[in-house]
């Protein structure tokens, strides 16, 4: 199994899904930590020169046209070997992107990546979808 954490350094989770500039990702076998690899990550910075949409969907967040939708696919594009993606925030139209894409994203309030690792683990990582914008 692969979780990849969204991250700025490798070591703390990512505020943000599209600000960030990697992947962290970690694969598990039998409950342990067998590799790390960080992944270059598509962000916002990369699309700063494109027209931004301003489409909302149902849940009033942000990221739901197509050509949101579009970015997404372009930031799951490095992770499609993964099964978890964790971040500390992200819109709506984002989460709901990685799901059509098979990912299931957790949105956490904790910050180190170690951390985080150890609660999955434990069965106990909080989705914080209070935490969607």
């Amino acid at each position: 199994m692969k979780l990849a954490f969204v991250t700025d350094d490798e070591q703390t989770i990512s505020r943000h899904f599209g600000r960030a500039p990697y992947y962290l990702v970690v694969t598990l076998e039998e409950g342990k930590v067998v590799a790390r690899e960080r992944r270059d990550k598509a962000n916002h910075g990369q699309f700063a020169h494109g027209a931004r949409d301003q489409e909302h969907g149902p849940h009033d967040g942000h990221g739901h046209g197509p050509e949101a939708q579009g970015r997404h696919a372009q930031m799951a594009a490095a992770i499609g070997d993964c099964q978890t993606v964790i971040c500390g925030g992200m819109g709506h139209g984002a989460y709901l992107s990685l799901q059509e894409r098979g990912l299931q994203p957790i949105v956490t309030d904790i910050t180190s990546v170690d951390e985080a690792i150890e609660i999955y683990l434990k069965g106990g990582l909080v989705n914080r979808t209070d935490r969607l914008h």
